[in-house]
């Protein structure tokens, strides 16, 4: 009898495991035709933003601002520990473990879309989002994903972790015009990074995610959620205690 359900089990195990064979050739041949043509990273390592005109009074007080994109360039060694923690935690939590790709994040959230069947999670890095606002379209493709994941990694081997989140720090957009977490603070709080609350940086975290959805000027109340959830997940992390 068990040489029968050995025999019976045989060849469903044998095409399984060609089936999984034949999906790794092809993804291996996929990422070798598709990487050579990935785009250089120039514009990442010489990295050229947009800034606006600035016009000041002859006393240094800064009475206009013209261009489209508003944006405060920082170095990353100036931002405040409190917001680089508020947006790792918001965004990225193994940001400083991965290699470009967060496959615990991908497998939670293939996970809860296919089993929960509720609202689609999502598992973009740091560094995938650093490749999609530089390199990439909006439009969801698996192409787009493809190139979107082959970026990352290519990223993740050229520049180092401190690099990567000062540029995403610098080009991400916030709402109201506000490119970068700099000019999102003036903007939304008059206020320079070394001057935000905790409160103020968790607010501005929130945003990344949805800068409509979540801005405190439009959606107050949901931006005030979503700053809620940032809070938790910092202290889940240990970056604040029950004090902070």
């Amino acid at each position: 009898m068990p040489l029968m359900w050995l025999r019976f089990l045989t060849f469903p195990l044998a095409l399984i495991g060609g089936l999984i064979a034949a999906a790794a050739c092809l993804v291996g041949l996929v990422v070798a035709l598709a990487y050579p043509n990935l785009p250089s990273l120039d514009t990442l390592t010489d990295y050229q933003p947009k800034v606006p005109l600035r016009v000041y009074t002859v006393e240094g007080v800064l009475i206009g601002e013209f261009g489209e994109e508003r944006r405060v360039l920082v170095d990353i060694k100036d931002v405040p520990p409190t917001l680089t923690n508020a947006i790792i935690a918001a965004e990225d939590e193994r940001f400083y473990q991965h290699s470009g790709i967060d496959y615990h994040g991908v497998a939670r959230a293939a996970y809860a879309n296919l089993v929960t069947g509720g609202r689609r999670q999502g598992a973009s890095t740091i560094t995938m989002q650093v490749a999609r606002n530089f390199f990439l379209s909006s439009e969801k493709t698996l192409t787009r994903k493809l190139y979107e994941v082959l970026l990352a990694l290519k990223i993740e081997h050229s520049l180092g972790k401190d690099q990567i989140l000062g540029l995403y720090v610098n080009q991400i957009y916030l709402g109201q015009r506000a490119y970068g977490f700099a000019a999102a603070a003036q903007i939304y709080f008059g206020k320079s990074l070394d001057q935000l609350t905790l409160g103020e940086a968790a607010m501005l975290a929130a945003l990344p995610k949805a800068p409509s959805s979540y801005n405190p000027i439009a959606n107050p109340q949901r931006a005030k959620q979503r700053q809620q959830y940032v809070l938790r997940r910092m202290r889940e992390l240990g970056y604040i205690g029950d004090e902070d």
